[in-house]
């Protein structure tokens, strides 16, 4: 599933190739943007990073009405702590997981920064269920997520 060169974890193409096509794609990384990753403890040679070292079309993307965190620009230009504190003490989450938008009608993306898993949780059943360990994360690893969510699967 994951695209490999050496040991780094690569997006696909698929994805790369969007968002070159929307003009979101820049080939040299930000090290404020790298710093930003580091503090939520992202994994510079993941999928995730290379997503938001390299993609961005300001503060959010936006598919059908649901717009997901440009993660860097949130951590380094909001009070991003807050979010975090949301979701690992009033939601109960472990604190691997970072919110990847802002949880706006009772329902959210995560990614677990150990993992590279997403997972889509509400509030209710599947919150509770995801603690219990009866709901698993719905995307593996980044790429499935963001080829999912900007519906290129």
């Amino acid at each position: 599933m994951y695209r490999t060169v050496g040991e780094l974890i690569m997006l696909s193409n698929k994805v790369k190739d969007f968002c070159r096509q929307q003009g979101w794609w820049y080939d040299d990384a930000s090290s404020d943007y790298e710093s930003e990753l580091v503090k939520l403890g992202v994994s510079l040679d993941s999928e995730c990073a290379e997503f938001y070292l390299h993609a961005e079309d300001g503060p959010t993307f936006s598919t059908g009405g649901h717009e997901l965190y440009q993660l860097c620009w949130f951590s380094k230009n909001t009070n991003f702590k807050l979010a975090l504190k949301r979701a690992h003490d009033t939601l109960g989450l472990d604190a691997a997981y970072i919110p990847l938008d802002s949880f706006e009608g009772e329902v959210g993306y995560f990614y677990n920064a150990k993992t590279g898993a997403v997972v889509e949780l509400s509030l209710g059943k599947s919150i509770e269920d995801f603690k219990a360990g009866n709901l698993l994360p719905q995307w593996s690893g980044f790429n499935d997520f963001i080829e999912y969510y900007f519906r290129l699967t």
